[in-house]
């Protein structure tokens, strides 16, 4: 039974008299209730008997749980408890945390993810929004292909290190822009091949390059291994351990520190100067032999985004204690410059370039504002799979707006062996899309829209309600109206042949029987049982229809019918 039933049945006359005389015994159990059922469940965690807890729920398990009460008892004669003064431990509840998700941003998040996945059949993917000047986690969506095809969130993938592919480019030009070595006008010949040898290796590019030679800022665009394998080996081929240098001071060698146990650690190459370091430096520039967790890569995107300054993700705002709040959390900063102001600048225009006119060209054409980012594909060779299995972990990872970047995304979805679709730009470039599109129309401040353009409408309507809220309502949503309310607190709304809402005042007697039809239930019950009038009510929607006529007087303990449609 539930624990409401349970308080119920507890004041029963028999169930009163205790366990030894009435025979019942009670069992009881705690369990973690989602009611936003896939929301961010891995996220919030578990709370499970005889296994690991999981998520926030474990990380905070010590200010959640509380404190359990005992009390020290002495027998007598009959089997009487008789209570020992002095050894009492009063129970204390546990205190709440807030967390900094939004929970209709992480709606938005698992949507666009769950459409891909099913579309492509993924085996798993996860996705991650970041606020931009704090570090702050609005959703998280980690979704794992069941065995029976449906998706759950079983798995935080957002923490577990994998080679990256192509979304570390982003580490290597920073790398050798700071390194002054190379400009991302420069040019770098590509050749036409799709292949080349760069040092002590063959590079293969996915794809071949539109032109043999390419700037910089074109190989990147374009995702160019062979470009951007030159260009390392260019910077570092007599010293590979300077590039490793290079990640550790973007901190792609440490876990982020977010608030959530069993992160997984990056692994980079072990870069010596020699012939070995000199291969894992340029295998490492493109994305492979090198694994960082997803959090990790969009950390770093985020500082470019936010001007070269690096804050630590975190997903916990405050913790609470009976509605007082005794601990806050604020952005952490990690790093105030992690790279000099120009070469910022520079990675900014590359990045872009990817959705102008590089890989992510045809999913942003005609977007109506703009996104910078980076598309990534990783052949996956993990000690499960094999390159000959043809799995690939396909990614985005950007900000947006451009101009005045308020939310960093990452999307990474790993798919089914020999997928038709295994790109980024191809899998994970259209969830970015959807997730920017929506974030941007209801959160993005300061942005330029234009008015609404309703398009004339002839049906009849009819609404009523409180003045200010209706006004408040044309207001936000820049609908032009008549109003002729004269400042009555009650108003009708009608359309008329100027195909304009007419606000119009409602008068409200004072001893009579008020007129609430196409008034939603909120405003009747506030009008009605401020006039002492008792309000039944039958159905859902607006009020369609009242049992007592508008007009007739009041009784005493006066009782009005709504019926709601």
């Amino acid at each position: 039974m539930t624990f409401e039933e349970y308080k119920q049945f507890r004041a029963f006359p028999l169930v009163r008299l205790g366990r030894n005389k009435s025979g019942v015994i009670a069992e009881v159990r705690s369990k973690r209730l989602n009611p936003f059922g896939l929301l961010a469940k891995r996220t919030i965690g578990l709370a499970r008997d005889n296994a690991q807890n999981v998520g926030l729920e474990r990380t905070y398990d010590e200010m959640l749980k509380g404190t359990t009460g005992k009390r020290l008892v002495r027998f007598i004669a009959g089997g009487a408890a008789i209570p020992v003064d002095g050894y009492e431990i009063e129970p204390e509840n546990g205190k709440d945390v807030i967390t900094t998700i939004d929970i209709q941003m992480q709606d938005i998040v698992q949507s666009a993810l769950m459409k891909m996945m099913v579309q492509s059949e993924a085996q798993y993917g996860t996705c991650i929004v970041m606020e931009v000047k704090t570090g702050k986690i609005k959703a998280i969506a980690n979704l794992g292909r069941e065995k029976n095809g449906s998706y759950n969130e079983s798995l935080n993938y957002a923490l577990q290190a994998t080679e990256p592919g192509s979304t570390i480019k982003l580490a290597t030009l920073l790398a050798v822009l700071d390194h002054g070595s190379s400009t991302i006008n420069d040019y770098v010949s590509v050749g036409s091949t799709g292949n080349a040898y760069v040092g002590v290796r063959n590079v293969n590019d996915a794809e071949r390059s539109p032109k043999p030679v390419l700037t910089l800022r074109e190989c990147f665009a374009h995702s160019s291994n062979v470009g951007m394998s030159i260009v390392a080996y260019k910077a570092f081929a007599n010293e590979p351990d300077l590039y490793k240098n290079y990640l550790q001071k973007f901190h792609l060698d440490k876990k982020t520190g977010i608030d959530l146990l069993g992160e997984g650690a990056p692994r980079l190459p072990n870069l010596k100067r020699n012939k070995e370091g000199l291969h894992a430096m340029i295998t490492a520039s493109f994305g492979y032999a090198i694994q960082v967790s997803p959090l990790q890569t969009l950390m770093l995107y985020n500082a470019i985004a936010n001007d070269g300054k690096m804050v630590k993700p975190y997903l916990v705002n405050s913790i609470k204690s009976n509605g007082v709040t005794v601990k806050e959390f604020s952005p952490t900063v990690l790093d105030e410059q992690i790279c000099k102001p120009r070469v910022i600048r520079d990675a900014k225009l590359c990045m872009e370039a990817v959705a102008t006119e590089g890989t992510a060209k045809q999913i942003f054409k005609d977007f109506p504002f703009t996104v910078a980012g980076k598309t990534g594909t990783a052949h996956v060779a993990d000690g499960t799979y094999g390159y000959r299995d043809g799995v690939y972990q396909a990614s985005f990872v950007g900000y947006f707006p451009a101009n005045q970047p308020e939310y960093t995304c990452i999307v990474v979805v790993r798919t089914k062996p020999h997928a038709a679709m295994h790109y980024g730009g191809q899998l994970s470039a259209p969830v970015f899309k959807e997730i920017a599109t929506k974030l941007y129309a209801q959160y993005v401040e300061g942005k330029k829209t234009l008015p609404l353009q309703f398009v004339p409408d002839s049906s009849l309507y009819q609404y009523a309600g409180y003045t200010p809220d209706v006004k408040r309502v044309f207001s936000a949503l820049n609908v032009k109206h008549i109003d002729s309310s004269n400042k009555n607190s009650w108003s009708w709304i009608y359309s008329n042949n100027k195909y304009k809402p007419v606000v119009k005042a409602g008068m409200v007697p004072k001893n009579a029987m008020p007129d609430v039809k196409n008034m939603t239930l909120k405003d009747a019950l506030f009008l009605l049982e401020n006039m002492d009038i008792r309000v039944l009510t039958k159905g859902r929607g607006k009020v369609v229809a009242q049992d007592v006529l508008p007009g007739t007087a009041i009784n005493k303990n006066q009782t009005v019918t709504l019926l709601l449609n």
